[in-house]
């Protein structure tokens, strides 16, 4: 699975905590590989810094992550928990709650953040690496195999479903691409129509020439033995062997409480049709709104863990930067009084 934006449950993260409209330098929104790094980069900066998660981990159903350099295979909650005792090593706070609102403060110069258990805290700037939710299509056994062998990236789980027959299940226009893709991994692929546009004559020639079968009809279900994932069932009752189903979940920004700062999530297309939601920003995770910035899958949907928090720790320098101006033009404007 892609990137992690929030942390599983633990008893490293406290639960509620903070007085009313305490004031932090940054307050990070979402307890991931995006918010702990970015909390590590501020608090390192000297900044005071408190970190909110909800606790909603995207990868939760995945037992281990690839592709973060010196942490391959290790179990998401390991690497947030050593993540968690790193922040908090420096004095940044992570308390478990749920953000449901965040306005700008009268004088415009900061941001109140509404909890759903803890009292309301006020920041100087926002890190929003809330992530996203992964909407998958409504197939019966696909959310219960979710993460185990009902995929999406091949990046993180191919080589452990390496030579195994994959289906690849359509549900919309990156179908084919998935196919071709995921033949990398294996030789064994078939396209399941299902639900999903017809491929073009062009497709239809590539899918033939890398030896990819596509199977008419709409899917039924998943056949399952002893917990493992043995089949894909059609409408009418046949059964194709399967040991992995690829799919297409459609990506969902997590940012509902950002409306009250007038900031609403942007529609990801694909062949016109939309196949997500993310925040728009810059490289640096500006967005439209002055003084917040966001990082991790809630801005990148395809970022895997090692490129989620690569992202943190840029905007939370690019936060700081702009702590360090504002906090000259205080100065200078004390000095001359």
């Amino acid at each position: 699975m892609t990137g992690d934006d929030s942390v599983n449950s633990g008893d490293e993260v406290t639960s509620g905590g903070g007085d009313a409209d305490r004031h932090y330098d940054a307050v990070v929104i979402g307890g991931g590989s995006a918010g702990l790094s970015g909390a590590l980069t501020l608090a390192r900066a000297r900044r005071s810094v408190l970190v909110i998660d909800a606790g909603r981990p995207r990868n939760a159903p995945a037992p281990h992550m690839h592709g973060y350099l010196g942490h391959d295979g290790v179990p998401p909650s390991e690497l947030l928990a050593t993540g968690r005792a790193e922040v908090t090593r420096y004095g940044a706070e992570v308390v478990r709650d749920v953000v449901v609102a965040a306005e700008r403060l009268p004088d415009g110069e900061g941001f109140r953040v509404v909890r759903k258990e803890g009292a309301p805290v006020v920041a100087r700037r926002l890190l929003v690496t809330t992530g996203l939710v992964d909407e998958l299509p409504p197939v019966p056994g696909v959310a219960e195999r979710w993460g185990r062998e009902v995929l999406h990236c091949p990046y993180c789980h191919g080589w452990e479903v390496a030579s195994r027959p994959i289906g690849v299940l359509s549900t919309g226009p990156l179908a084919v691409h998935q196919a071709l893709l995921w033949r990398q991994w294996s030789e064994d692929i078939t396209l399941f129509r299902h639900t999903g546009p017809e491929p073009t004559d062009e497709e239809y020639e590539q899918l033939a020439a890398r030896g990819i079968a596509v199977v008419d009809g709409e899917v039924a279900g998943l056949d399952v033995t002893d917990d493992r994932l043995t089949g894909v069932r059609l409408a009418g009752g046949r059964v194709l062997a399967c040991e992995a189903v690829v799919v297409q979940p459609r990506f969902t920004a997590r940012a509902e409480f950002l409306a009250g700062l007038g900031l609403d999530a942007t529609g990801m297309k694909a062949a016109d049709q939309v196949i997500g939601t993310y925040v728009a920003a810059d490289p640096d995770g500006a967005t439209e709104v002055p003084g917040v910035r966001v990082a991790g899958n809630v801005a990148d949907p395809k970022g895997q863990v090692i490129a989620v928090a690569a992202a943190g720790v840029r905007a939370a320098a690019a936060i700081n930067a702009d702590l360090i101006a504002d906090d000259v033009r205080r100065a200078v404007a004390a000095r001359r009084v």
